[in-house]
């Protein structure tokens, strides 16, 4: 690898850290659930007019329909709750907890994927991930004490996540990439729209430069060109190398959160960071095969 590429994917880890903070910025002028669709219609827009662009096919066999159901039934479901969540905590507390999100996959793993199994080593960066995230809750008062409304919403939409990541993985090798993030958008947009009205969200309330400027980063860039250029990267140099990366990840989005939102970085946000990252960094170590990993970054 070259320096040019590992700065390339130090930027893509960073753009998806910083995701979180542009779904919360776009949440003062949008409702939740209006973001969502609004979001992955464009995005999906972005993807389908690569795959033509590129000659990739869309056609899909008979017997995937229902899988693919599956998968978009689920990517609806943790989307719908993550943005909920996210509606209702800190950008930085939703950024900290939807990064246990790896290591609810290696459970899952090691349970349903054969050769997947836990090790001492991952066994302690779980420990470390989820001891981060408690650090977090400590205190009573401010950003990171007690329990927010929002928190266990997002934890809820990370424990779907991941069931979703590990079933995309036992069926990945039949499809394309990219068919498992366009035809769940596909699905989800209509979904959320009419979630959105059914539930009487304020869909649009105040469209200002700050709001579309975050709704075009986490359509086009994060999602869009995030997808296209990991994928790139991923089958360049392999899930080992990518995933070495992806512990920048939480520590962008705090960071993000900081600067742009105006969120205070306590000591116990510092531990924290340190444990997740730390967790995350033993845990993604040299896994033992390449797969389809856009679903395990954040840039969703």
């Amino acid at each position: 690898m070259t320096f040019l590429s590992g700065s390339f994917i130090v930027l893509l880890t960073v753009i998806f850290g910083g995701n979180a903070v542009a779904i919360k910025l776009t949440l003062t002028g949008m409702g939740p659930l209006t973001t969502a669709g609004l979001r992955f219609a464009l995005a999906a827009i972005a993807i389908a007019l690569w795959a033509l662009a590129t000659g990739r096919s869309f056609r899909i066999r008979p017997g995937q329909r229902f899988q693919l159901m599956i998968v978009s039934s689920g990517f609806t479901l943790q989307l719908c709750l993550f943005y909920l969540g996210l509606d209702r905590t800190f950008a930085s507390r939703g950024i900290l907890i939807s990064n246990l999100l790896p290591f609810f996959v290696l459970f899952l793993s090691h349970r349903f994927i054969p050769d997947e199994k836990i090790t001492w080593q991952k066994m302690a960066g779980i420990g470390m991930g989820f001891c981060g995230v408690a650090f977090m809750f400590l205190g009573h008062t401010g950003a990171y004490g007690a329990f927010h409304s929002g928190d266990p919403i997002v934890l809820a939409a990370v424990i779907v996540w991941s069931c979703n990541v590990v079933y995309t993985k036992r069926i990945i090798s039949a499809y394309a990439p990219f068919h498992l993030v366009l035809y769940p958008m596909m699905v989800s947009v209509p979904v959320f729209l009419c979630a959105g009205v059914l539930s009487g969200e304020m869909m649009v309330f105040d469209l200002n430069a700050t709001v579309l400027g975050a709704y075009a980063y986490q359509s086009l860039i994060s999602a869009a060109f995030g997808f296209v250029a990991w994928s790139t990267m991923l089958q360049r140099y392999g899930a080992s190398t990518l995933h070495s990366f992806v512990f920048i990840m939480p520590i962008a989005g705090v960071v993000f959160s900081a600067l742009i939102l105006q969120e205070p970085i306590t000591p116990n946000i510092v531990v924290a960071l340190i444990l997740i990252a730390g967790g995350i960094l033993m845990v993604q170590r040299s896994p033992k095969k390449a797969v389809f990993s856009f679903s395990l970054t954040r840039g969703i």
